[in-house]
């Protein structure tokens, strides 16, 4: 990036409930993220709008209640990371020089919408449309069953711990009132095998947001506590005419592994700096290959790091703090600047029951359909 970007605030609403129109939790998470920066409205020089399933004007419009400006207002798709791709340009436009301050708005509410990622029409979706995100990741699961040895209580491991952490987080969509073990993950109900409804990712409405600055804005403010953003990297999918679309079939696509040492590269860090990890786990074997695939650790071992702790709270590389998809939710557009907004509030301290131990490092990483790859580093001030 050309000069030093900055998340000056972050909001949410809640994810699922409480019962909030999808207008009244856009202006919710919009408004706490300019509060949280200390800033009005006035002051935002760029609006990128993020929504994969809402009516093509539906954000334009409410964020009118903001108060009009005259700002330029775009809107942006790219599936479960759209919200990540809003931060990106919002990142972008301030790293160029364009803007000094610009803010990332994502929303979607896909019961509002009759739309799921399970039920959408294969002449709409293509391929991926005809078979199902459940349908390919039970069979990215059923392979690494088969090719590593995981067991379905690994899986389970990894979605008690995303519950368990989602009950310290506010605005989870869920907040189970006792601990969710093993044994009650297992028990949920079958999806397809070997996912069960509890190692699967809910999808109630939300909106999250994200204040983007200079760092002379950051200066001339006096802030001392804005999260540096260090690397912002987009990659997709290369065309590969003997493996069409190999990645969504057999596990994660390589993409996910090139935009991640993208980012380390950017940011000059490797993975055994990172202290607190938000990935794409809509399903719970997503996680598990995932921590292969950021360098967390070699091919097949991700098994350990799930049993001996590495990734909980306590661990050395604490993973989907807020609860990820599982706990916290998916509603599309604004998952990916949830996953901005938690490692924002971990890395000022801010987490509450969650927090983890001095965190000086977070990565956010996320895949659109199958297709896309956003990964974003942030480093705490010091």
């Amino acid at each position: 990036m050309n000069r030093d970007v900055y998340v000056l605030g972050v909001g949410m609403s809640r994810f699922g409930g409480p019962p909030q129109t999808l207008a009244q939790k856009m202006i919710t998470s919009g408004r706490a993220a300019l509060a949280d920066a200390g800033l009005g409205y006035d002051r935002v020089e760029s609006l990128y709008l993020g929504s994969a399933l809402m009516p093509p004007t539906f954000g334009v419009d409410v964020v009118k209640d903001f108060g009009l400006t005259g700002i330029p207002v775009v809107r942006i798709e790219n599936a479960s990371a759209t919200g990540a791709a809003a931060f990106f340009e919002a990142v972008h436009a301030v790293a160029g020089g364009r803007v000094e301050v610009s803010m990332a708005l994502g929303f979607d509410d896909p019961k509002a919408v009759g739309v799921g990622f399970n039920n959408r029409s294969a002449e709409s979706r293509g391929l991926l449309g005809a078979v199902g995100p459940m349908t390919f990741f039970s069979m990215w699961a059923v392979r690494r069953m088969a090719e590593r040895g995981t067991t379905i209580e690994t899986l389970a491991k990894i979605a008690a711990k995303n519950w368990n952490n989602a009950r310290h987080n506010p605005f989870a969509e869920r907040q189970a009132p006792e601990p969710v073990t093993v044994e009650q993950v297992l028990a949920s109900r079958m999806l397809a095998y070997p996912h069960t409804a509890r190692m699967a990712a809910p999808q109630g409405g939300g909106a999250a947001a994200a204040i983007v600055v200079s760092g002379d804005v950051v200066r001339s403010l006096g802030v001392s506590d804005a999260v540096r953003v260090v690397a912002a990297q987009a990659v997709s999918e290369r065309y590969d005419p003997g493996h069409l679309f190999k990645g969504a079939i057999v596990g994660p696509p390589e993409m996910a592994r090139r935009g991640a040492h993208a980012a380390y590269e950017e940011a000059g860090i490797g993975p055994d700096e990172l202290n607190v990890i938000a990935f794409h786990d809509a399903y719970a074997i997503e996680e598990l290959l995932y921590y292969e695939e950021i360098g967390l650790c070699g091919p097949g071992e991700g098994d350990r790091l799930v049993h001996d702790g590495t990734t909980e709270l306590t661990g050395k590389h604490p993973v989907s703090t807020d609860g990820g998809f599982i706990g916290r939710g998916h509603p599309a557009g604004p998952t990916g600047l949830a996953q901005i907004w938690e490692l924002t509030e971990q890395l000022r301290g801010r987490a509450g029951g969650r927090q983890v131990a001095d965190p000086r490092h977070g990565l956010a990483h996320i895949i659109g359909a199958g297709s896309v790859c956003y990964t974003h580093i942030l480093e705490a001030a010091r």
